[in-house]
């Protein structure tokens, strides 16, 4: 699984092509004040964790949805095949017993 972050795109498309009009936009309709430094990090590269708030922030502010910020390949892993007579690795299990979902 990859996940690509697309905030430069999204904010091009809008029609935002700077931090600095990025940053008024967040302030203005958001209520978002974030330094120069962090907008620039947000805008020029790829973050390893965004706050949840932060993200809701830009969404407001270039009015789109987190689906335009990320782009997510969900194409499963492939694991390397196990050598010839080699055990296969045990899986193991969910802490909560064995149950993927919480009880209803």
């Amino acid at each position: 699984m990859e996940i690509r972050w697309r905030l430069r795109m999204a904010a091009a498309q809008r029609e935002v092509w700077t931090g600095a009009q990025l940053r008024r936009l967040l302030a203005e309709r958001a209520g978002l004040e974030l330094s120069s430094a962090s907008v620039s990090a947000l805008f020029s590269g790829e973050p390893a964790q965004v706050r949840l708030s932060t993200l809701a922030a830009l969404c407001t502010a270039l009015q789109c949805t987190p689906d335009d910020l990320f782009e997510v390949d969900t194409t499963p892993v492939e694991r390397p095949a196990a050598a010839p007579g080699a055990p296969a690795a045990p899986v193991p299990k969910a802490a909560s017993g064995g149950r993927s979902m919480p009880p209803i």
